[in-house]
């Protein structure tokens, strides 16, 4: 066999010999397979079956086989080593697989496919070292791989290698969103907040404006404690982008801080507004916001405002966040108006439930709380605490015979609760009373009875 024998030849052809049934076993191969005998071929071919069904135990006793039948030609060795390493990988027997990776470079100085196996495999061991003079090797293939020889320099904390490299990359590339990301990860890493600043001032000053960059520049200002500088810089990015959304994720701080109520609010409306704010920050600005009406309860007309500025698709979070708000308040009225409100958008979220329930019965709203209870159970069929409260509605409506049924299927589901198996037998007492079964209603009175006495 030719010593460039190819592991991808031997893919090919033996994706062919698997479909031929004519090639006679002891005849000796014409292909272009080179100088290899049919026990080789059968042998390999049979590993690589096994490995592509997951049998990677049996692939490699299948390539021991295919060694032993290629004593005779030792350059097929380089081959049978990179299936065993890729075998080996696939186990999880990382040393092993590392063996005989390096094995085939030995011989195949430089095998592309062989350092990206082995570069593969040292990152799933998160062995960073180990990887960078082998990434080194790569570049020449593929300059991508400098991004990936940052991230190593940054993983192994040569952090000054891994901003040279990535100020390289800037220049013959142009920035990059990920590398804005690491270069920010390394100056959090370090400590060195100056640089970053300074970094965020000299692209500002220096290009085309950027939001982003602006916000991340201010945010930094704030972090350091520079409130001056960090508004300063806010008022500076509303000048270049007088449309500006996003700047007003960092305004409605400085107004509140500054007990200028006017302000944070306008600023506000417009973050709940947007449509190119993501969720995450309009809820943190909807915690300050509550926090602010918390303490000036003269706002929360405003609060209730701005349930409509959010999405569609966000109404059922914010309604139950300032159904919260009220409950907390002690304003149970108005926190069950938002906590409805919120069941309309979205009836498959059970803390939301659970809080609408209970205020519906708390304010004898029986009709409302034996629906929603109804359908929630639909979707939740294993809360206990969803038979009672339908139990407690139908007493309510005087349906004693849907409120035992409901109360006894609840028993079932009940595990550990002594308070809520007290208010069970409670409820199918009232039950089987209104129904007219002394004998029952006092049983369950005497089961609630005793039960509230052990605890």
């Amino acid at each position: 066999m030719n010593r460039n024998f190819s592991y991808y030849v031997l893919i090919f052809f033996g994706i062919i010999l698997f479909q031929s049934e004519t090639i006679a076993q002891n005849e000796k191969p014409t292909d272009d397979l080179g100088n290899v005998s049919d026990a080789f071929q059968e042998n390999f071919f049979e590993a690589l079956k096994q490995k592509g069904i997951e049998n990677y135990e049996l692939a490699l006793k299948a390539l021991d086989r295919a060694e032993i039948a290629t004593k005779e030609h030792p350059e097929n060795l380089s081959v049978i080593c990179f299936e065993r390493a890729k075998n080996f990988a696939k186990l999880k027997r990382y040393d092993e697989a590392e063996s005989f990776f390096k094995k085939v470079l030995e011989t195949e100085t430089n095998q592309l496919d062989v350092m990206e196996a082995l570069y593969d495999l040292y990152y799933i061991q998160r062995d960073y070292e180990a990887a960078i003079p082998l990434i080194v090797k790569l570049i020449p293939f593929d300059e991508d791989y400098k991004e990936d020889l940052a991230n190593l320099y940054h993983r192994t904390k040569q952090y000054d290698k891994a901003l040279d490299l990535l100020d390289e990359l800037d220049v013959l590339w142009g920035e990059s969103t990920y590398r804005d990301a690491l270069r920010t990860r390394i100056y959090r890493a370090t400590g060195n907040s100056d640089k970053e600043i300074e970094n965020l001032e000299n692209k500002i000053n220096n290009k085309t404006k950027n939001e982003k960059e602006y916000l991340n520049l201010i945010f930094l200002y704030s972090d350091q404690g520079n409130s001056d500088k960090a508004f300063e810089t806010a008022n500076e990015l509303l000048k270049e982008f007088p449309k500006s959304q996003l700047v007003h994720l960092a305004l409605y701080k400085f107004y509140l801080d500054k007990d200028n109520a006017k302000e944070a609010i306008q600023s506000m409306k417009v973050v709940f507004k947007s449509s190119n704010i993501d969720a995450e920050s309009k809820y943190k600005v909807l915690s300050d916001f509550i926090s602010f009406v918390n303490s000036n309860p003269q706002y929360e007309i405003e609060l209730e405002e701005v349930v409509s500025l959010f999405s569609e698709e966000n109404n059922s979070k914010v309604y139950e966040t300032i159904g919260d708000y009220f409950l907390n308040k002690k304003k149970k009225e108005q926190a069950l108006i938002f906590y409805e409100k919120g069941i309309e958008k979205d009836n498959d979220n059970f803390s939301l439930i659970k809080s609408t329930l209970l205020l519906q019965i708390d304010f004898k709203k029986y009709d409302d709380a034996s629906n929603l209870s109804v359908k929630a159970l639909e979707i939740f069929p294993a809360q206990a605490l969803l038979y009672l409260i339908n139990g407690v509605a139908n007493n309510g409506l005087n349906a004693p015979e849907l409120a035992i049924e409901n109360l006894e299927i609840g028993l079932d589901f009940l595990l550990d609760n002594p308070k809520m198996e007290h208010d069970f037998y409670q409820q199918l007492s009232i039950a089987y009373q209104a129904k007219g079964n002394s004998k029952k209603a006092d049983f369950y009175k005497k089961k609630a009875s005793e039960l509230s006495y052990s605890n």
